[in-house]
């Protein structure tokens, strides 16, 4: 699991413009930066989970499939805008 802790805009503010993502693992305290399509795949094809830090609880990242696929934040069953929130890089 890692926790996504910012967000590289480009060309527009919406979830299908966030380029590029800053992450921290938990339990190892690796971080790194991936592009958005290395983070899609991990989510995807890899089984990876990734997280935006919340309270109550986390909200769980997945992939939208639309044009360009791209990653959204969604707790209690329903998408949100917690990736937006987070500061930018």
């Amino acid at each position: 699991m890692v926790y996504i802790t910012a967000v590289h805009m480009s060309e527009g503010d919406g979830h299908e413009h966030i380029a590029s993502v800053q992450w921290r693992n938990p339990l190892d305290g690796n971080t790194g930066t991936s592009t958005t399509a290395v983070m899609v795949d991990w989510i995807d094809d890899k089984n990876g989970d990734a997280r935006v830090q919340s309270m109550p609880e986390d909200a769980k990242v997945g992939t939208v499939d639309g044009t360009p696929k791209h990653l959204r934040s969604y707790a209690n069953g329903k998408w949100t805008d917690n990736l937006l929130a987070l500061p930018r890089f």
